[in-house]
């Protein structure tokens, strides 16, 4: 699903016009629906500023907008075939039936069990109704941030952490 669609199921989602939308994102009310038909189209790709503040107006992580190509058929077997190289997804047999698995000799093999886990925990809990499908997208259109079962630490941003090494100079030359 390219950006522009996934720009269109949260604006649907959410109840907003393309109009409402491009007045929220900053552009002028002559331009705002023509602005998000082109996006939505696919005719123009928004910079990631307009990304950035399209994810803050759904309450989503950006990342949710910006999915690999799933367009079509063979684009998604390309998806799949680039979630091989860097992940160690592979297809397996289960049953006589094709099974999309993890590699356990990749190097992302814990990390993507990990996050897989978590994941069936959630989609396990909407199945068993401990909660709505709304709760489950807001986790799932804002992952990580809801997910409890790991530690995702966030790094300093560079200004921070230039600012430390200043402070703390005259300690650091001492050294």
């Amino acid at each position: 699903m390219a950006i522009g669609e996934r720009i269109r199921h949260f604006r649907m989602l959410n109840g907003m016009t393309q109009k409402w939308l491009g007045s929220a994102v900053g552009f002028s009310e002559k331009t705002a629906d023509i602005r998000m038909t082109q996006y939505e189209s696919g005719s123009r790709t928004p910079k990631d500023n307009v990304v950035d503040n399209l994810a803050g107006i759904f309450d989503v992580d950006p990342r949710a907008l910006k999915v690999p190509d799933t367009d079509s058929y063979v684009g998604l077997m390309h998806t799949l075939f680039a979630l091989e190289d860097m992940y160690g997804l592979t297809v397996n047999d289960k049953d006589g039936k094709p099974c999309i698995t993890l590699n356990v000799n990749h190097n992302a093999y814990m990390t993507m069990l990990n996050m897989l886990n978590s994941w069936k925990l959630e989609a396990d809990k909407v199945r068993s109704g401990e909660i709505t499908k709304e709760e489950y997208d807001n986790w799932r259109y804002n992952y990580p941030k809801f997910d409890t079962t790991q530690i995702w630490a966030k790094m300093p941003s560079q200004e921070l952490s230039d600012a430390l090494v200043e402070a703390f100079r005259d300690k650091i030359d001492d050294m």
